[in-house]
Order: C-alpha cells, then sequence, then structure tokens
C-alpha cells in the first residue's frame, strides 16, 4: 500500500493536514516518509541541486561509488529496519572482517619513534580497550602504557567521572592515563569526529559507557560489557552497490506517494500563518500559497537556528558551533600488490604524525566484497579523508588537484605501497562544509534545552545530526521517534 493509500481520500484534500520539510538530507527525507504516512499532504524543501545530504553517490573511473557516508553502525535495527520497509533488506551487507589500522609515531622516552602502522586492538570503543593487557593493545601503548591503562581495574570511580559533564579526552585521561589517549582514543575521536578527545561529550560520542563504567566499577570494564551486550559480528555494515542506494529508495518511494520534492528551494523565512494557525514559509522569497499544521526544520544546526531563532528566541543562544568542514579524496588505482589488503580495511592516523595529512584511509574494495568484485584484480578504491579542527590554516589544499596528489603520496604511505600519478586511473574531490556537529561537552544539555524550547511552538519540529549525534543509525532512529511522537 502506497503512502496516498494510507492517507485520508486524496478527494478530500481540504481535510488532509500539510506538512512541510525543511531540508532534503536523510533526516528530512525520513521525515517526510513518516509524515507521509501518518496522512499528511508534504513538501520537501532542498536548497541544493540533489536530496540525501551527505548520503549521495558519484561516479570515478566507471564505477558508482559512495561520495558521503558508506557504512551504518548495527549498535541498533534503525538502519535495516528502513532498509526492510525500502525492500533493500536482502542487500545488507558485512565488511571484510580484517578490520582498521592504526597509524601513528609511537612516544619512546622524550623523543617520538619513527611512524608505524599496527592493526587497531580488536576489543575497544573508541580506541578504549575492554583489555588493557592484550597483546595487540601492548603492540601499540607499550608495556609502561599497559600498566598504566590497568590502574583503571582498581580505581574508584568518582562522583566527576560518573555523572558530571567531562570529555572523552579527560576521561580517559584519568582512567587509563596518556598513552591510551594519544595513541589510541585521538586518532579515532580525530577520524570519527574530526575533533580532539578533550572537546568531545561522553555521552554524546559514546552513549551509555559511563553508566557501564559505574556499573562495573572500571572504564576497562565497562567497554567489555557494553561489547558483550552489542548484536554479534562486525560493529557496522554497508548496502551492497553502495549506501546511496538508501537516498534513491528514499526518493522514489517519496515520489510514488506525491510528496512533493523541490530542490534548488531556499526556505528564508518561517512565521505563523493568519487566520486559523498553522504556519508559513517563505520559499525564495515567496510565501507559500497554503499554511502547513506542521513544520520540520531538517537542516544543519547553525542554519536551523537562524530560521527558527525569531520564533524560538530563546534558541539563538544554543546556536552550535561549527563542526570541521572535510574533504574526501577518491582514487581508483592500478596497483596489483594491493590485492592482498596489507593494510586491512583501511587506517585511521593519529594527530601530528609525521610524513601524512589525511586522517584517515578507507581501502573500500577491500572493505566491501561487492565493491571489489565490481574494480576487479589489482584495481583498488581508496578513499583518504582531511579535515580536523586541530590543523593548521592551509594544511589540506583548497585545489583539488593539489590534494589528489596530497592523497597519492598519503596513500603510499599508509599502505606501505608506493603510488604515483600513472598508477590513478580515476579520481574525484568531495568537500563538505561544517557538517560534523561539533559535539562539546554539555551538547546533550544544550540539545535537550533546545528541543524543549521548540516544543513550547505545537507544529513545529527539529531533526538532524547536529541534534541526535552522527552516524545514519543516530540520525535515522531520532527522526522517526521524534515524527511517531508527534505526527499523529
Amino acid at each position: 500500500m502506497t503512502h496516498a493509500e494510507q492517507a485520508a481520500d486524496p478527494g478530500q484534500e481540504g481535510s488532509v493536514p500539510r506538512a512541510i520539510v525543511v531540508g532534503g538530507g536523510i533526516a528530512g527525507l525520513v521525515a517526510a516518509r513518516e509524515l507521509s504516512l501518518t496522512g499528511h499532504r508534504v513538501d520537501v524543501f532542498e536548497a541544493s541541486g540533489r536530496f540525501g545530504g551527505c548520503v549521495h553517490a558519484h561516479e570515478v573511473a566507471g564505477l558508482t561509488l559512495d561520495a558521503g557516508a558508506e557504512s551504518f553502525a548495527v549498535r541498533s535495527t534503525a538502519v535495516a529496519d528502513l532498509a526492510g520497509e525500502l525492500g533493500l533488506d536482502a542487500d545488507i551487507v558485512a565488511p571484510n572482517p580484517a578490520g582498521s589500522w592504526l597509524y601513528h609515531a609511537p612516544a619512546e622516552g622524550s623523543r617520538r619513534g619513527a611512524p608505524r602502522a599496527l592493526p587497531m586492538p580488536a576489543t575497544a570503543i573508541l580506541g578504549i580497550p575492554a583489555d588493557p593487557w592484550a597483546d595487540d593493545v601492548k603492540a601499540v601503548i607499550g608495556g609502561a602504557g599497559c600498566v598504566r591503562a590497568a590502574t583503571d581495574l582498581a580505581m574508584p570511580v568518582t562522583r566527576r567521572q560518573a555523572t558530571e559533564p567531562i570529555s572523552l579526552g579527560e576521561l580517559v585521561q584519568a582512567r587509563m592515563g596518556q598513552a591510551v589517549l594519544e595513541q589510541l582514543v585521538t586518532p579515532i575521536a580525530a577520524g570519527v569526529h574530526s575533533a580532539d578527545p578533550a572537546t568531545l561529550d561522553v555521552d554524546t560520542v559514546a552513549p551509555g559507557l559511563r553508566a557501564a563504567m559505574s556499573r562495573h566499577h572500571s572504564l576497562a570494564r565497562g567497554v567489555a560489557a557494553l561489547r558483550a551486550s552489542a548484536p554479534a559480528g562486525s560493529a557496522v555494515a554497508g548496502l551492497a552497490g553502495g549506501m546511496h542506494r538508501l537516498t534513491s529508495a528514499l526518493v522514489a518511494e517519496l515520489a510514488a506517494a506525491d510528496v512533493g520534492l523541490h530542490t534548488g528551494s531556499h526556505v528564508s523565512d518561517l512565521r505563523p500563518a493568519a487566520g486559523d494557525g498553522g504556519w508559513e514559509v517563505v520559499v525564495d522569497g515567496h510565501a507559500s500559497p497554503e499554511a502547513a499544521s506542521r513544520v520540520v526544520v531538517a537542516t544543519p544546526g547553525a542554519a536551523a537556528v537562524d530560521l527558527l531563532a525569531p520564533l524560538v528566541p530563546e534558541a539563538a543562544a544554543l546556536r552550535p558551533a561549527d563542526g570541521s568542514g572535510i574533504a574526501l579524496a577518491t582514487l581508483v588505482v592500478d596497483q596489483p600488490e594491493l590485492d592482498d589488503a596489507p593494510r586491512g580495511t583501511g587506517l585511521l592516523v593519529a594527530p601530528g604524525t609525521p610524513g601524512v595529512t589525511a586522517k584517515a584511509l578507507t581501502h573500500s574494495s577491500a572493505k566491501w566484497e561487492w565493491l571489489g568484485d565490481a574494480a576487479g584484480p589489482g584495481t583498488h578504491v581508496l578513499r583518504l579523508s582531511y579535515g580536523r579542527l586541530s590543523d593548521a590554516p592551509g594544511a589540506v589544499p583548497t585545489d583539488d588537484a593539489a590534494l589528489r596528489d596530497m592523497a597519492i603520496a598519503d596513500a603510499g604511505t599508509l599502505l606501505g605501497t608506493p603510488l604515483g600519478a600513472a598508477d590513478v586511473v580515476g579520481w574525484d574531490i568531495v568537500r563538505y562544509d561544517a557538517t560534523l556537529p561539533f559535539a562539546t561537552t554539555g551538547h546533550r544539555d544544550r540539545v535537550a534545552a533546545f528541543r524543549s524550547a521548540v516544543a513550547g511552538h505545537p507544529g513545529l519540529e527539529a531533526v538532524g545530526a547536529w541534534l541526535s549525534g552522527t552516524g545514519l543509525a543516530s540520525v535515522i532512529a531520532d527522526a522517526r521517534s521524534r515524527l511517531s511522537i508527534t505526527a499523529s
């Protein structure tokens, strides 16, 4: 049954509530779907020329690849449930279990040693080890680092560590020491969140970790408990053919349900409608001809607050700081020496490691079997990610050709296999401006205050990664829960 069939009789259009979604990323598309399923006539206005936000495709060397998100966390069933409803459940695939590696310069007394590549410890969350004495942990942080990390097992959990606002960096350093923080946690925080762990709210980036730590009287045992309770298998999954298929399926279903899908449409103002109430939006300088009973703002945080602040003045003080802009350099290379995936499915790079500017490399054709099959033997898809808040100005070239050349050099260094321009059969650069929420300490309290302020205006809602946290699992679960509560 289509959305339209589930909605009220289309012949009685005037009795069907109207809804408007501002922003056509994944959060906005999911919100539009929920509203349509609950009987609303929906229009989605997206300022850019395409839908999906960071979940879309590009073509490189004849391969259709993800230009943004290429996997999702399986800690919840949110993405898998949606994929199933869209007919994509049979295409959910697990990555190569080889796992990722770490590239860093180890500490040797007061001087740094030469950079090296090592497998990432297997039993960790955000680099925090469940077993401080594990061989793969010792290989990274050394015996002295393990001794310090193991003091966590006997150290009382303080009230500040358990309940007060605290950063990921402060918690890890207090419980396990500098070696774990610098050599394990920082590379992952920088790669995933583009930020120093000292700035990241532990409850935002690792939900449930502090509760598990308190319950089991140690950070390591808390990590072990969370890992034991997680679904078996890989922590992430993807879609055969690429995660961009999720966007395509959402757009196709919404179009079939007669949802209005408008790209290149900028919403500049939102105001109460005259008469019987509801909301009026101004799109490209023109007021909407019909008031909407519901408006969902699904834009990035700064844009959402700017749009809502005239109606919700207290929201202005909660405007989030910009996250870090990132650049993704995709290289398709002809290099048979990479057929054995010498560095697993990719590497995370510790900030400050000499000789490399990239914060991460994904060996995509090694990570995903479907992509390796599509590329064929000897051809490899590499994706390098650039942009941390700690980067010096100008560290990442703004010229695409210069960034390509940097990516070729970085890829060769990280993979331990020399690469040159002659090995590259295709490349592309994709840039995202300030896309990652800057999850500073107290972030969840600011989100709660913002949502409380918006809740005082019936018919308004806001969704998106800046509120839910990064990752498709968080974004989709949050959008569906918000609209299932308020869309009736």
